[in-house]
C-alpha cells in the first residue's frame, strides 16, 4: 500500500460544506487529524492561496486542490466523494469527485512523481467512474495504489478501462523524465491511449498492443488499423510546454489532455512538462521538425529560447486541461499564418516576436539591464582577482610594482622577487585586464539586447572609444545605445539574398562601428569625460555629513527596484570608480563597500521577516523563498527578495529601502572599504572594516524586516476591521 493515502483519509458521499473554502479546510483537517500536518489552519490557508491563483476543477465533476506547506509533516491524499457537490471552477459544473493533495515544502522527488501520476490519473474517465462506484475506502485505496502501480495488478474495472500494470513499465507520453505505470496507456473514455505518439482505434486493447505502445517510447507511434495515427506519415507536427506555480497536478494534467486530443484530431504533439517530478528537454530535432508550440503555463518557460522561431500560442495551464481542441486549432492555425507570434530569440524574426509590441522606453530598459548582466561576471571577477593579490602581497606596493616585476621577472627567473609578490603581481595584472572590459562589455552587450548579434563587435568598439576617452560607464552606456539602435535599423531593410547574407558578418557592424565610434568621438565622448571627472571629483572630496548623505542615496538606489535600472545604475557607478582607487583616495572604496552592504538588505531583511518575525504573514511559498533569501542576500544578490515584492510592491519596497538607506550611511560614516566589487560577506577578508561592515548588514536588515512585519500587520488589521464592517447589517432608521 502507498503511504500516501489510507482508508481514514477517504471521505465517501459525505457533506463537506457548501463552498471551496469549507471543503478545503475539511480536508485539512482531515490531513491534521491523521498526523500528517502540524497546523490545519495553516495547511487550509496554503490551500486557499493555490486556489486563488486559479481554480483546481477539471471537466468531469473532479477538483484537485493541491499544495505545498509547511505545515505538512508526510505527502498526503485525502479523497472526498462530495454529497452535494462543490463548485471547484471548473467549465462543466461542480465537481463531486476530489483529491486533495498535500505536499511538504521539501517534498522529495518520489513522492512529487507519485503525485503527479495520480493526477495524470484523473484524466482517464475508467478510473474516475471506478472512484464514483467504490463502496468501501478500502476500494478507493486500492483504485489509488493500482493507479500508481503500487497494488498488485487487478482485472479489468467495471467500466471497461484497463488495470494498472507493473511501476517498472516505460514512462509515458510527456517528457517529464518520471516513470509511469502502464495505466497511462490505459484506453481513455474515447479509446485513445495516452502513451506517448500512441493513437489506438476505439474499443479493447489486447495485451500485447498496450505493452508494444509502452515500449515504443516517447518519440514514436504505435497505431493499430483505423487509428488516427498522431504521427503518421503527413501528419501536422507540434510542440507543448506545461507548467503550474506547483508544478504537482495541473502540469502534468494538462499536458496529457493536450496529448490525448491530439492523437484523437491525429496531430503529432509531444509535450514537455516542467514540473516538480522533474523534467527532462524535448529533443532538439523534435522543435526542428515542429510547426508551432504551445505554452500552456503559470510560470516562466525555462529556456524558452530554444523554440525560437516557431510560431507559438499561450495561455494559462488551466486552459491546456478545459480547452485542449481549442489550443490545438489556434496553435495549428497559428502554423499557418506568415503574421502570427514567434518565439523571440533569432534576429530573422525579430519584426515578428512581441519584443516589437513594446515601447522603445522599455526596450531600451532591458537593453541596458542586458548589458549591465553581462559586465557583472567581468567585474566580479576581476575585482576578487585583484582582492586576493592585495592579501597575498603588499597591498600600497601591488598597484605600482605589478608591471615591473611582470616585465622583469618569470616564474622560472625570480631574480630580486619573492614568490608571493610575483603572484600578487600576476593575479592583480589579470584582475586589472578584466576590469578593463567593464565598460567594452557594458557596451557590447547593451547593443546586443537592441540588435542582437550584429550589434555585438560595435559595441565592444565603441566601449573601447568611451574608455579611450574617459567616458567611463556613462560612455558605455551611450555608445552602447547608439551601437545597438544602429545596427538594429540595419536589420529592418528586406535585402536580396546575396547582400543579405553580407549584413550581420561585414556591412552592419562596419557602419554601425563607423556610426556610433565616430559620434563618440567628435560629439558626445568629450562633454560625457568632463562630467565624469567632475563627478569623480565631487565625490573624492566628500567626509562626514556629505558621506552619509551619499551613501543614503546610493542605498536607496541599491534598494528602490531590487536589482532593476536604478540598482544597476548605482552598482555600476561603484563597480567603475574603482579602478580610480589609491592609496591616498579611498572613496571609491568606500562607496563600493555602502553599496555592497546595502544591496545585501532587502534579501536578508526579507528572510528574517518571513521565517522568524512574521511568518504568519506570508504564504508558504514565501516561507520557503525566505529560506533560500538567507544565502542569496548573504552573497548580495538584491534579486532574492524579487519574489516578495512582486507580491507585495506597497510594503516590501518601502521597508527595503529604509533599511537600505541607514545601512549605506552607515557603511560610509564608518568609512568601510571594499577592493572587491562583489561576494556579499564570501569576500569580507577584503573588507577594510569588517565589523562596521557587518554591524550596518545587520542594522539595515533588522529595519527592513520589523517595517514589512508591522505594515502587513497593519494591513491585516484595516482588512479584518473593513470585512467586520461589511459583515454587520446597517442600522434601520426610525
Amino acid at each position: 500500500m502507498s503511504d500516501l493515502i489510507n482508508p481514514r483519509l477517504v471521505l465517501l458521499d459525505q457533506d463537506l460544506g457548501n463552498t471551496t473554502e469549507e471543503v478545503i479546510r475539511e480536508l485539512a483537517s482531515t490531513v491534521h487529524r491523521e498526523g500528517r500536518a502540524e497546523n490545519a489552519d495553516a495547511l487550509a490557508a496554503d490551500a486557499l492561496a493555490r486556489e486563488a491563483k486559479n481554480a483546481t476543477g477539471i471537466p468531469g465533476g473532479i477538483g484537485i486542490p493541491h499544495c505545498r506547506s509547511e505545515a505538512v509533516t508526510e505527502a498526503t491524499l485525502v479523497m472526498a466523494r462530495l454529497h452535494p457537490p462543490v463548485d471547484f471552477g471548473a467549465k462543466d459544473g461542480p465537481a463531486d469527485i476530489l483529491f486533495f493533495i498535500a505536499a511538504p515544502a521539501g517534498a522529495d522527488q518520489a513522492h512529487l512523481k507519485l503525485l503527479s501520476k495520480l493526477a495524470r490519473s484523473l484524466m482517464k474517465k475508467p478510473f474516475v467512474a471506478s472512484l464514483r462506484e467504490a463502496e468501501t475506502p478500502e476500494r478507493v485505496v486500492e483504485l489509488v495504489d493500482d493507479a500508481l502501480g503500487l497494488g498488485t495488478p487487478a482485472d479489468a474495472n467495471p467500466t471497461g478501462g484497463v488495470a494498472a500494470a507493473p511501476a517498472a513499465t516505460p514512462s509515458d507520453t510527456t517528457t517529464d523524465g518520471a516513470s509511469a505505470p502502464a495505466a497511462d496507456g490505459a484506453q481513455n473514455g474515447a479509446g485513445n491511449v495516452t502513451s506517448a505518439g500512441s493513437g489506438l482505434a476505439s474499443g479493447a486493447v489486447a495485451g500485447s498492443t498496450a505493452a508494444a505502445a509502452a515500449v515504443a517510447g516517447p518519440n514514436t507511434v504505435a497505431a493499430a488499423d483505423g487509428a488516427p495515427g498522431a504521427a503518421a506519415s503527413g501528419a501536422r507536427r507540434l510542440v507543448a510546454v506545461t507548467a503550474c506555480p506547483t508544478g504537482i497536478a495541473h502540469t502534468y494534467m494538462a499536458a496529457d489532455s493536450l496529448k490525448n486530443t491530439a492523437d484523437e484530431m491525429g496531430v503529432d504533439l509531444q509535450v514537455e512538462t516542467q514540473g516538480s517530478a522533474g523534467a527532462t528537454r524535448l529533443d532538439t530535432s523534435v522543435i526542428r521538425n515542429a510547426e508551432a508550440v504551445i505554452f500552456a503555463t503559470d510560470v516562466d518557460v525555462r529556456e524558452r529560447s530554444r523554440f525560437a522561431g516557431l510560431p507559438y500560442i499561450a495561455s494559462a495551464v488551466k486552459r491546456g486541461i478545459d480547452e485542449p481542441r481549442e489550443m490545438i486549432d489556434e496553435a495549428l492555425a497559428a502554423a499557418d499564418n506568415p503574421d502570427a507570434k514567434r518565439v523571440s530569440g533569432d534576429p530573422a524574426d525579430a519584426s515578428q516576436t512581441s519584443d516589437a509590441a513594446e515601447g522603445w522606453g522599455t526596450r531600451i530598459r532591458k537593453a541596458v539591464m542586458t548589458g549591465v548582466s553581462y559586465m557583472i561576471p567581468f567585474v566580479a571577477a576581476g575585482g576578487l582577482l585583484m582582492a586576493i593579490a592585495f592579501m597575498i602581497g603588499d597591498a600600497q606596493a601591488v598597484p605600482v610594482t605589478a608591471d615591473e616585476i611582470l616585465t622583469t621577472a618569470s616564474l622560472g627567473n625570480l631574480g630580486d622577487v619573492s614568490l608571493g609578490a610575483y603572484i600578487a603581481a600576476v593575479l592583480f595584472k589579470i584582475g586589472s585586464l578584466s576590469m578593463s572590459l567593464l565598460v567594452p562589455a557594458l557596451a557590447a552587450y547593451i547593443a546586443y539586447g537592441l540588435a542582437d548579434r550584429p550589434g555585438i563587435a560595435p559595441g565592444f568598439t565603441v566601449g573601447l572609444v568611451a574608455n579611450f576617452m574617459g567616458a567611463g560607464f556613462l560612455g558605455g552606456i551611450v555608445g552602447g545605445l547608439l551601437a545597438g539602435l544602429c545596427a538594429y535599423w540595419l536589420t529592418l531593410p528586406r535585402l536580396p539574398r546575396w547582400l543579405g547574407s553580407l549584413m550581420p558578418v561585414v556591412i552592419i557592424p562596419l557602419l554601425a562601428t563607423l556610426f556610433a565610434g565616430g559620434l563618440m568621438f567628435f560629439l558626445i565622448g568629450g562633454p560625457i569625460a568632463l562630467f565624469m571627472e567632475w563627478l569623480t571629483g565631487l565625490l573624492t572630496g566628500m567626509s562626514g555629513a556629505s558621506a552619509m548623505a551619499l551613501g543614503a542615496v546610493l542605498g536607496l538606489m541599491m534598494c528602490a527596484d531590487l536589482g532593476g535600472p536604478i540598482n544597476k545604475v548605482a552598482y555600476s557607478f561603484a563597480a567603475a570608480g574603482l579602478g580610480a582607487a589609491t592609496v591616498a583616495n579611498t572613496a571609491p572604496q568606500e562607496i563600493m563597500a555602502a553599496v555592497i552592504a546595502a544591496g545585501m538588505v532587502p534579501p536578508l531583511g526579507m528572510a528574517l521577516a518571513s521565517t522568524v518575525l512574521g511568518r504568519k504573514y506570508f504564504t508558504a511559498q514565501e516561507r520557503e523563498n525566505g529560506k533560500a533569501s538567507w544565502l542569496l542576500g548573504a552573497s548580495f544578490i538584491s534579486e532574492g527578495a524579487i519574489p516578495f515584492a512582486a507580491a507585495d510592491p506597497l510594503r516590501v519596497l518601502p521597508a527595503s529601502m529604509l533599511g537600505g538607506v541607514v545601512t549605506g550611511a552607515m557603511s560610509m560614516a564608518f568609512g568601510v572599504t571594499s577592493v572587491a566589487p562583489h561576494g556579499g560577506i564570501w569576500v569580507i577578508p577584503t573588507i577594510g572594516g569588517p565589523i562596521w561592515f557587518i554591524l550596518s548588514i545587520l542594522v539595515g536588515t533588522v529595519i527592513t524586516a520589523v517595517t514589512v512585519v508591522a505594515l502587513k500587520h497593519i494591513g491585516n488589521a484595516q482588512k479584518r476591521v473593513a470585512e467586520a464592517t461589511v459583515a454587520e447589517p446597517a442600522p434601520v432608521n426610525a
